[in-house]
């Protein structure tokens, strides 16, 4: 029976192209880069520098930069945005040439039969599965908070997950709720698109992180390397442990976990947005939102700053930039009985070093590990780490079941 690895974005191909190698048959779902391509913005960049962006694979040959030049193209440092149709286009290079197995029928649905998995496709067609990969990406966990979206009627409210094109809100007052990356490039692209954004934030101050110093970290000078060490997720010895310590990370209690999760590399916008929204876009900082409500066609906004002062915010749409939140029983395709047997803290799956739920042959990858492993494993940067060990896993648990 074969491992079915459902999800086809960065996770997905890099556990298949490693699963590979383990000489375990597998079945691989979905459309290449789909998350990517339907549910981020036209004209976004990616927070993650080049070296940060590719997807691993047991042999070289198959990062970014060797996509760059198969296409021509010359080498790129850290100063360069990646255009996220360039990533889109480097993800489906990635999986023409190392994962071409891939099916792009959609799984409906995943059920246990016999202590191993059912899983019966859009088709109609069903299969046993001997391991299943949850690699099903982002959207499936869109935080839209019940006490902002409750009670406005879908037409006046949506997360940022939900637009790959920003153009028909041209004309309209957008209020952007958060102070990430998010919330300040969908402020940016909806300006761009003729729209008139307002940002509103809980935070004291719009951070935006600095240029970096060069376009390759070994350039940095040796006494700056030694204060401040690169790594995927940037300079600095915190960020450098995150990257390379997911296993250990891991054994740290729960509650750390999340901190780590949450805060390590918090709201921010990338260098090269600021001059896109400094002195563009009116950022309301500071500011709570109490109350929201539907008032002939628009968005009201009660807000309340620093000190307590109320003011009012009314818009066409509220657009909430409010992240991501595993929670597994949002996971649909899962069975219901499936989906009660897993063991979960917060809603995040409970996973062992192998990524290997407490459901035997269930695993989950990317953002539905990041809880138990760290904050790499909300960037393409995790790819290596999780898509290695995982593959492991599912071998070795293979081969030792009848």
């Amino acid at each position: 029976m074969p491992t079915a690895v459902i999800g086809a974005g960065p996770y997905g191909l890099a556990t298949a192209a490693w699963l590979s190698t383990e000489g375990v048959s597998r079945r691989v779902f979905g459309e290449p880069m789909e998350c990517w391509r339907a549910n981020m913005p036209d004209g976004m960049y990616l927070k993650s520098v080049p070296a940060a962006s590719c997807i691993s694979a047991p042999e070289s040959g198959y990062g970014l930069g060797d996509f760059r030049s198969a296409r021509g193209r010359g080498p790129v440092g850290d100063r360069y945005p990646i255009p996220v149709e360039e990533m889109i286009a480097y993800g489906q290079w990635f999986q023409e040439r190392r994962v071409p197995e891939l099916e792009r029928g959609r799984v409906r649905t995943v059920s246990r039969v016999d202590g191993r998995f059912g899983v019966t496709l859009d088709s109609g067609e069903e299969f046993l599965a001997e391991n299943v990969v949850m690699a099903t990406g982002l959207v499936p966990f869109a935080h839209e908070p019940a006490e902002l979206a409750g009670p406005l009627p879908a037409e006046l409210v949506s997360h940022t997950s939900r637009h790959h094109d920003l153009g028909p809100f041209s004309g309209r007052r957008i209020a952007v709720l958060g102070a990430g990356q998010s919330a300040l490039e969908s402020a940016a692209l909806l300006r761009e698109a003729g729209a008139l954004p307002t940002v509103i934030a809980r935070a004291a101050f719009v951070a935006f992180g600095g240029p970096p110093d060069t376009d390759r970290p070994c350039d940095r000078p040796r006494r700056v390397r030694i204060v401040k060490p690169g790594s995927p997720l940037g300079p600095g010895w915190s960020l450098l442990a995150c990257a390379h310590g997911a296993g250990a990370i891991r054994r740290l209690p729960r509650g750390l976990r999340l901190r780590l999760l949450h805060n390590v590399l918090g709201p921010s916008g990338a260098w090269w947005l600021r001059d896109r929204v400094d002195d563009r876009i009116p950022v309301l900082c500071g500011r709570t939102v109490r109350s929201v409500e539907a008032e002939g066609g628009v968005v009201r906004l009660g807000v309340t700053d620093a000190e307590g002062r109320a003011e009012t915010v009314r818009a066409d749409h509220l657009l909430l930039a409010t992240g991501y939140r595993v929670d597994i029983d949002r996971l649909g395709l899962l069975a219901p009985e499936l989906r009660r047997e897993i063991e979960t803290f917060r809603g995040a799956p409970r996973l062992s070093s192998g990524f290997e739920s407490s459901v035997p042959g269930l695993f989950f990858t990317g953002l539905a590990a990041a809880p138990t492993f760290g904050p790499v494993l909300r960037f393409v940067a995790g790819t290596g780490f999780a898509a290695r060990r995982l593959a492991g896993a599912v071998a070795a648990g293979t081969r030792a079941r009848p």
